[in-house]
């Protein structure tokens, strides 16, 4: 009998921690954070991490499990949340995945075979040496033309994912796309998505709102600490929350500048989630805002407990 799963999605700031958790308390679940970056410790406040008070007694999983200079991919998710479903199953509870990392969340609930290919370190290193002297344009470039796909689908600007998807291309002599599209569209779960929105002002709004109220939480001072450890270079430190300070705190920008560069940001990642969830997966849409919150989750609560009672 396949596992069921609620999947929480949608852009960020539009309510899907505070929805996860009345979910969880009504029908006996455990939460399954599905945000790529929520699993480094030490990044609380750029990430929006919940604390132990707001989980209310919810057992949450996958917070807190890396180092900032530790890698984690979408393959490592998949392989925990497949852990994580049958043992929250086992015990007859309800597993419950919610976060905005797309790619993250189809990979685990559509049973990705991700390409065994194994990172060719001095490629990589070539590639990362190039990129510094001659610029990540010339290496999307280069992707452009083995795999214009892939190329399509990253930002060039993400030197990470670049670097990666012409690695692939030549170590296996396949482009990336070409992997993908051999992945399976069906899901080994029975999985109930739930996809919150709010109208593109508001929700602009409430992401302004929650910068400002990080920052007044200590940000700053969290992106500081990690930045003086060392880690300014790692995968985590390209997140959302975080690279907007380093040209502050090396005097290249004011601060306000590097705030409105991750409102801005932030803004722009939420319209690529929305963008991103609306084409990949079928997920029954609820509109919110901050006065029908309450309404709509309560159509949301009764139809849960339609579906579930049927299993």
């Amino acid at each position: 009998m396949r596992e069921t799963i609620i999947a929480i999605v949608g852009p960020t700031a539009v309510g899907k921690t505070e929805l996860s958790i009345e979910i969880a308390k009504r029908f006996n679940g455990e939460v399954i954070s599905g945000d790529s970056m929520q699993v480094y410790k030490g990044m609380d406040i750029g990430t929006a991490k919940i604390s132990s008070e707001e989980m209310q007694g919810v057992p949450h999983h996958l917070l807190d499990i890396k180092e900032p200079d530790e890698a984690y991919s979408a393959a490592d998710f998949k392989v925990h949340v497949q852990r994580l479903v049958k043992e929250i199953s086992d015990k007859g509870r309800l597993p419950i995945i919610v976060g905005g990392s797309g790619l993250y969340i189809q990979a685990a609930l559509f049973d990705y075979n991700f390409p065994d290919i194994k990172r060719d370190e001095e490629l990589t290193e070539q590639l990362e040496k190039q990129a510094q002297e001659e610029g990540i344009e010339e290496i999307y470039e280069r992707l452009q033309q083995v795999d214009p796909k892939q190329a399509e689908k990253i930002h060039p600007n993400n030197h990470r994912r670049v670097i990666r998807a012409l690695e692939i291309y030549e170590t296996s002599g396949k482009p990336k796309s070409e992997w993908e599209l051999e992945q399976t569209v069906e899901t080994p779960y029975n999985v109930i998505f739930i996809g919150l929105e709010m109208d593109r002002t508001e929700l602009y709004e409430q992401i302004n709102h929650r910068v400002d109220f990080m920052l007044e939480k200590g940000l700053l001072d969290e992106v500081k600490s990690l930045y003086n450890h060392g880690f300014k270079d790692t995968q985590a430190m390209r997140a959302i929350g975080y690279k907007e300070f380093i040209p502050y705190l090396e005097g290249k920008q004011t601060l306000e500048e590097a705030v409105e560069q991750l409102k801005q940001n932030s803004r722009r990642y939420a319209k690529r989630q929305y963008t991103w969830f609306r084409n990949k997966l079928a997920i029954d849409w609820y509109a919110v805002s901050p006065s029908s919150r309450r309404e709509k989750f309560k159509m949301i609560f009764d139809k849960l407990a339609g579906i579930l009672k049927m299993k």
